[in-house]
C-alpha cells in the first residue's frame, strides 16, 4: 500500500490470478445481482465446476432468501476456508502494486473504462450532508451493514464491487494513462454473455501514476468532493464499521497504512459513454388515480402544482384506461422530480414498488395502482446534486443493466 499526496487514493498491492487460471472461471458478477434468479447462480455454478472461482469465496445474496442461518454460516465458513486454501495453494500470483486501467465491453457498450485504486476509508462517509471526500448517492440502511461485516472480519482478502464516480468532462485521468501505453495484465470474455474485460498496469512507482495523481487532485470540487458512490454502498460502509472495529486493536502510530483502513474500488468517470443513468420508477397500489391527485393536490399544496403545466419541475401519471398525466410542480420541495414524488409517498405511507422501464410500469398500473414516470438524472448534474441535497432519494437511478455491474476479478488482502 503507498499513500499518496490526495487523502483519499492511495496505490493498492492488488492479487490477481496465476498465470494459467481461467478467468472465465474466475471472474463473478457482483453478490447483490440477480438475487430473485437462482437458476442464475446454479448455472455460474455449473460453470466454474471445480475450476478455482471468485464464486467460492463471496456469498451470492440470492441465498440470504433461499437458506437458514445455519446453512448461511456454514457458507461463511466455506468462504473463509477457501480463501485460506487459494492462499495456501498459490492461487494468486504476488501482489502488484499500481493501478489497474478497465475496459470492459458489453452487447449494449462497446467500451466502459475504470481505474482500479485503493481508497482510505478515513475518508468515506455516508451520513447525509458530510463534506467527505467520498460521500455515497443515496441513504445507507444500517442494518445491512452487521452481516456484510461479519464477511469481512472473517476474510483475509476482499474481491471488491464497488464502483466510485468522479466528474472529468475532458476525460483526462484515463486518457492521459493510457498515453502512457500501460502492460497488458488481463484479458478475458466474462460468464453468462457479460461481455469482455481488459485490464492494463500502471505501476505505482511510474510517472504514469504520478499523473494520475495530479489529474484526480484537480478534480476536487470547491466543496470538497471527489468520488460519489455509484454502486457497493453498503460495501463501502460495511469495509468502514470493519476498520472502525479494527482500528480499536490497532496501535495509532501503526493506523496509517493498515490494510483494513482500506478498500478497493473501482473508479469510472460519470461521463464515460459506457455508463448510463436509467430512472427507477414508481407503482404506487391500493389507490386509484383520482385518490392519488386528492393525495397530491393537499400534499404539494405550496409548491404550485398544476396538470400539464409547461414550466417547472414535472413527472407523469400512467393508470390503465386514462390518458397520461403530467404534473408540473413550479415551486418544488425536492430538487429532483424523484425526490418531490418520494418525499408525497413517504408522507402518506403508499404502498410503493420501485420499479426499472416504462413498459413495466404502465404493465402494472391498473384501476387500482397509479404509476409514476420521473425523468432520468443529468450527468451534468450529478455531483452538484449532491453537493446541494447531501444524498439522493432512495432508488433514484440505476447504472446499466444487471450483466453490466462489475465483476469479481481483483482482489486485496486486508490483514
Amino acid at each position: 500500500m503507498k499513500l499518496t499526496d490526495i487523502p483519499a487514493i492511495s496505490i493498492p498491492d492488488i492479487l490477481l490470478p496465476k498465470a494459467g487460471t481461467d478467468l472465465n472461471k474466475w471472474a463473478v458478477i457482483a453478490c447483490d445481482q440477480f438475487t430473485s434468479e437462482p437458476e442464475y447462480w446454479e448455472a455460474c455454478d455449473k460453470h466454474v465446476g471445480d475450476a478455482p472461482s471468485a464464486l467460492r469465496i463471496v456469498l451470492p445474496e440470492v441465498k440470504l432468501g433461499l437458506e437458514s442461518s445455519e446453512q448461511i454460516e456454514e457458507d461463511l465458513r466455506d468462504i473463509a476456508s477457501n480463501i485460506d486454501r487459494y492462499i495456501n495453494e498459490g492461487i494468486w500470483d504476488k501482489p502488484c502494486e499500481g493501478f489497474i486501467l478497465t475496459d470492459r465491453a458489453t452487447s449494449l457498450h462497446p467500451s466502459r473504462r475504470g481505474i482500479m485504486l485503493a481508497v482510505d476509508l478515513e475518508t468515506y462517509d455516508f451520513t447525509p450532508g458530510n463534506k467527505a471526500l467520498i460521500r455515497a448517492t443515496e441513504g445507507t440502511v444500517l442494518s445491512r451493514i452487521p452481516p456484510r461485516v461479519k464477511i469481512r472480519a472473517n476474510a483475509k482478502v476482499e474481491l471488491p464491487h464497488i464502483m466510485l464516480l468522479y466528474d472529468d468532462p475532458e476525460d483526462k485521468v484515463i486518457t492521459n494513462a493510457l498515453n502512457s501505453d500501460p502492460k497488458v495484465i488481463y484479458d478475458t470474455d466474462l460468464m453468462q454473455g457479460s461481455g469482455h474485460i481488459t485490464g492494463r498496469f500502471i505501476p505505482g512507482d511510474s510517472k504514469a501514476a504520478e499523473r494520475i495523481i495530479e489529474d484526480f487532485s484537480s478534480l476536487i470540487s470547491d466543496d470538497g468532493l471527489l468520488f460519489a458512490v455509484g454502486d457497493g454502498n453498503h460495501s463501502l460502509a460495511s469495509a468502514k464499521a470493519h476498520w472502525e472495529n479494527v482500528k480499536k486493536t490497532v496501535p495509532e502510530d501503526q493506523q496509517a497504512t493498515h490494510p483494513a483502513r482500506f478498500a478497493l474500488a473501482e473508479a469510472v468517470n460519470i461521463h464515460d459513454k459506457g455508463l448510463d443513468f436509467e430512472p427507477i420508477h414508481r407503482v404506487i397500489f391500493d389507490i386509484n388515480e383520482e385518490d392519488f391527485l386528492k393525495l397530491a393536490q393537499n400534499f404539494y399544496e405550496a409548491n404550485g402544482m398544476t396538470e400539464g403545466g409547461a414550466e417547472g419541475q414535472s413527472f407523469v401519471l400512467v393508470s390503465e384506461g386514462l390518458e397520461d398525466k403530467t404534473i408540473t410542480l413550479n415551486d418544488p420541495p425536492h430538487t429532483l422530480a424523484v425526490g418531490s414524488v418520494q418525499l408525497l409517498i413517504d408522507k402518506y405511507g403508499l404502498n410503493c414498488d420501485y420499479i426499472h422501464g416504462e413498459d413495466s410500469v404502465r404493465k402494472l398500473a391498473s384501476c387500482n395502482a397509479v404509476g409514476i414516470l420521473v425523468p432520468g438524472i443529468s450527468k451534468d448534474t450529478f455531483f452538484e446534486t449532491i453537493e446541494t441535497e447531501g444524498v439522493f432519494p432512495r432508488k433514484t437511478f440505476s447504472m446499466g443493466e444487471a450483466f453490466e455491474k462489475r465483476f469479481y476479478l481483483e482482489a486485496r488482502k486486508i490483514v
